[in-house]
């Protein structure tokens, strides 16, 4: 599994051993704060500067700055970074850990009344990166990244009533954005295994082609090789193909998103590639829709044929 890398990184890191940059090592990332600069025009460039300038007189900081053209990490992710108080308690309570010790900290740049940057492009980088590190850190999207203004009510309005808000961006469809951009930007090469019984005989980059070849074969099935489950078989026998699946809540959002954009397409025929997305949608939130059902969506996809 690899991550579509759609921008450049840059690693420009504050001084070592300074208030801002100490070089102690965070304790794992367990989660991600969602920050905004709180300066409107400042550049992530500018910023990182101010950062340097300043790095002996005071300690705030976090790790990543980003705006329309840059996504610049001035502390490394390994280290701390000082950018929520230790004193203000909620990320305990959330997550049974001090931001500082288990948390990345990412600062959105944003144009409001000054300064001419492009909110729209800063806005797709900063999603893009948490997404990023959602990946990078095996974390949750839906459930793994928090705001500032969530984390230390009482002080802070960054970003979901600063920067988003001026974007026009609620928290919701902010962390959608994100799982969205994780499934975007997740690929894989060898996504399906034909195996003959236990016996693995060839990997695929997709399914069309591994039902082409297992086909071929008797007593075969297909299972992806991200967590090894069937999605088809030609064994007479019931498998887990019939089985319910268990999906998390992010993951059963992301299935109905394409699902509604499913039934915009149409299959070779002209009709939509699927016609009841209700029923489909109904199966993904009650839990019953299995690994062959879910088969069935991918291979319509991919070979445009119509769902009945």
């Amino acid at each position: 599994m690899a991550f579509k890398m759609k921008y450049t990184i840059e690693q420009r890191y504050l001084p070592k051993g300074t208030k801002r940059r100490s070089g102690i090592k965070n304790q794992g990332i367990d989660f991600i704060v969602a920050h905004d600069s709180g300066n409107d025009g400042s550049t992530a460039a500018g910023n990182v500067n101010y950062y340097t300038n300043s790095a002996n007189v005071v300690s705030a900081s976090a790790h990543t700055f980003i705006d329309d053209k840059a996504i610049i990490e001035c502390v490394p992710l390994t280290e701390k970074a000082w950018h929520v108080m230790y004193n203000v308690t909620t990320d305990n309570e959330l997550y049974g850990f001090d931001s500082n010790d288990h948390a990345i900290g990412v600062e959105l740049c944003y144009s409001y009344k000054k300064g001419n940057m492009n909110n729209k492009e800063s806005y797709k980088r900063y999603v893009w990166y948490m997404a990023y590190l959602c990946y990078k850190f095996n974390l949750n999207p839906m459930k793994r990244i928090s705001g500032h203004n969530e984390l230390d009510p009482n002080r802070r309005t960054d970003p979901y009533k600063n920067a988003l808000k001026i974007m026009g961006i609620t928290k919701d469809q902010f962390l959608k954005d994100v799982v969205k951009e994780y499934a975007e930007c997740t690929v894989a090469e060898n996504l399906y295994s034909v195996y003959q019984g236990n016996s693995k005989l060839k990997d695929f980059p997709d399914y069309v082609s591994a039902v082409e070849y297992a086909q071929k074969w008797s007593n075969v099935n297909i299972r992806k090789i991200t967590d090894g489950s069937w999605v088809w078989s030609n064994i007479k026998k019931e498998s887990e193909d019939d089985c319910p699946m268990k999906l998390e809540t992010w993951q059963k959002s992301m299935l109905t998103d394409g699902l509604n954009k499913l039934s915009e397409i149409n299959g070779v025929d002209g009709t939509p590639l699927i016609n009841d997305p209700e029923g489909w949608t109904k199966k993904v939130n009650n839990g019953t829709i299995t690994a062959g059902e879910l088969a069935i969506i991918n291979f319509a996809l991919i070979s445009r044929q119509v769902i009945k």
